[in-house]
């Protein structure tokens, strides 16, 4: 006889199995499952799928086949007609030939038999007629036995029915033998996850891909390690036969590898599935796509189902349109979802509105919580009110907690007190994570110390983290090291750039008004009067003094004394002394002595001492004439 219990699924699933010849139902078999209560291989009896009109016409003719054989004593007949009845739900119907059958010895009549009194509520009578059957030799009757058996307690009498199952090669007693070990801690469980897998148990594919992922975690040390190719495997195995989590995981790994595409179809069916963390992040992925609309329908969907990182991420997509009422509502239903950013990203919307009372509200849930960058906020938001005392603290819980920013900001606390040891602590600890204006703050401490090599090291790290002042510093670093060039002569091949003039020439383009006046110099020096106009010009009209002087230098030997004049204006306005005594002189020449010596005056007390002396000749000059 060919017995089916191997390959029936249950009813659950809506989905129909052909009987070949003989037809041995499933004992019922809820497994623990990563998947709630939906894996279609392992959940409870149900009901049966509609078929189309030929399939319906086969299988009553099918029926009908049975039901003469069987009257006419045939008793496999009888077991079959009996499974079929029972796989509709004729529950009296089938029982009576199932009993017919059992009595005559037919093994898969006795587990079906056990199968519908377990739905009629005799457990005990049904684990009998499975024993009956496990004996015979039943794989399907020996799990239904051993889940039986666990159900109540008796794990050893669990295992061994179990066990008997598995080894005839029966995926759901494989996985209900692998749950069992793992559940007790014994070696073994994961054999036998494997072996379920491998005979196209979806939750033991997904189960034995989780498993090989931890233990890459605890191999490599990473919470959350990158999926090998054999996880990988298992999750695509599983996703393939519906297992959502799976589906879920695999569009992850794909997102992670940058193959979006794959992943959103991966995260299309988990979340069309029902699973609301696909829903959520298939709403990135398309966000990132630039579909915000589409985005804002799936976050929607697992909002509206619990996901309260989906509700942060609506109230951020309301917040970023200005809809800041709407945004307000999602954020609150991201917090009371358990999503700590939602308390977060009220307190900054509150922050950003002006409602500082509000704000520091929702800062304090949010750290009260655990949300360093809430933390960090709070104490910003105390620091700023004249609280560096109640700041303190939350910097400290935010800088612990693993927040750069926070680390970075006790180290401006303490270097505003005078307590440079533990600033430079604070900022080394910042500068280790990346943050660039705390590796600047270092490089400049061990600069103070006459520690180059280390200063150069930590300058590098801001320079290349984007801080303009950190390229600005590695520049002059390495500016100062390099010998005297020789002035360019005219048909010369210029030199290539030195590694320090693109430094400086990065901390220019970012604004760093002393780079523009560096890189105009260096310019200048070329021979390169347009190019070095242009960078004092930018310096000058950012507020640079230097620059504005330069620029006038530049233009008066271009013969335009006139307009050098506005800029040494605004140069000496500033209070540079050198523009000052240039406005004394060109003025002086004009015969406008008065407004001559103001200006002799004006670079006596500006300085340098240089600059004082000769200014402080040539007022002495200008009063002996305005007094003659």
């Amino acid at each position: 006889m060919d017995v089916m219990g191997d390959k029936a699924t249950l009813f659950e699933t809506g989905r129909f199995v052909q009987p070949s010849s003989r037809e041995e139902i499933p004992g019922e078999s809820r497994d623990r499952a990563g998947e709630e209560s939906r894996d279609a291989a392992d959940g409870p009896f149900g009901g049966i799928a509609a078929e189309d009109a030929a399939e319906v016409a086969e299988e009553a003719a099918e029926e009908l086949r049975q039901r003469l054989a069987a009257e006419a004593g045939d008793i496999e007949a009888m077991s079959i007609l009996g499974a079929m009845l029972l796989r509709r739900g004729d529950l009296g119907g089938a029982e009576p030939h199932l009993r017919a059958a059992t009595g005559a010895g037919d093994r898969a009549a006795a587990n079906n038999l056990g199968v519908l009194l377990h739905q009629r509520g005799y457990p005990d009578e049904a684990a009998g007629w499975w024993r009956v059957a496990a004996v015979a030799g039943s794989a399907a009757a020996a799990h239904a036995l051993g889940r039986h058996h666990r159900e109540r307690g008796d794990e050893p009498a669990a295992e061994y029915w179990l066990r008997q199952s598995a080894e005839q090669g029966h995926a759901l007693g494989a996985y209900a033998l692998a749950d069992l070990l793992e559940h007790r801690g014994d070696a073994g469980g994961e054999q036998w996850l494997r072996t379920a897998a491998e005979r196209g148990h979806r939750e033991a594919a997904y189960r034995l891909a989780r498993a090989l992922d931890r233990q890459a975690a605890r191999s490599s040390g990473e919470e959350r390690p990158g999926a090998g190719e054999e996880s990988e495997q298992w999750y695509r195995q599983a996703a393939a036969r519906g297992h959502r989590r799976a589906a879920l995981n695999l569009g992850a790994i794909l997102e992670k590898r940058g193959e979006l595409k794959e992943a959103g179809r991966w995260y299309l069916t988990s979340a069309r599935d029902g699973d609301t963390r696909a829903a959520c992040a298939l709403g990135f992925l398309l966000r990132d796509a630039g579909d915000t609309d589409s985005a804002a329908a799936w976050w929607l969907r697992a909002a509206k189902d619990g996901d309260g990182n989906a509700a942060n991420a609506l109230g951020a997509l309301h917040a970023e349109r200005g809809e800041t009422q709407t945004a307000e509502r999602w954020y609150r239903a991201a917090m009371e979802a358990g999503e700590e950013n939602g308390a977060y990203n009220l307190g900054l919307l509150c922050a950003e509105q002006g409602r500082t009372a509000q704000a520091e509200q929702w800062y304090r849930r949010a750290a009260y919580d655990g949300h360093r960058e809430a933390a960090n906020a709070l104490a910003i938001l105390l620091l700023r009110a004249g609280d560096p005392a109640g700041a303190e603290p939350w910097f400290s819980k935010a800088a612990e907690a693993g927040s750069v920013d926070a680390a970075f900001n006790l180290g401006i606390l303490f270097a505003g007190r005078g307590a440079e040891d533990a600033a430079l602590g604070w900022y080394r600890r910042a500068a280790a994570a990346g943050h660039a204006e705390a590796a600047l703050q270092v490089g400049i401490a061990r600069l103070r110390a006459g520690d180059e090599p280390e200063a150069e090291r930590h300058l590098r790290c801001a320079a290349g983290g984007g801080s303009a002042e950190g390229a600005y510093r590695l520049a002059a670093l390495l500016d100062a090291r390099r010998p005297a060039a020789s002035p360019h002569e005219l048909g010369e091949t210029p030199r290539e750039k030195a590694e320090c003039e693109e430094w400086y020439e990065r901390a220019a383009g970012q604004g760093h008004r002393r780079a523009q006046v560096r890189v105009g110099m260096l310019a200048a020096a070329r021979g390169d009067v347009v190019e070095a106009a242009r960078w004092y010009r930018e310096a000058a009209e950012a507020g640079s003094r230097n620059g504005a002087f330069n620029l006038g230098l530049l233009l008066a030997r271009e013969g335009s004394e006139p307009e050098a004049a506005v800029w040494w204006t605004r140069a000496a306005d500033a209070g540079h002394g050198r523009a000052a005594l240039r406005l004394a002189l060109v003025y002086t020449r004009r015969g406008e002595l008065v407004e001559g010596q103001r200006w002799a005056d004006r670079a006596v007390a500006l300085g340098p001492e240089e600059v004082a002396e000769r200014a402080g000749r040539l007022g002495d000059a200008l009063r002996q004439e305005l007094s003659a």
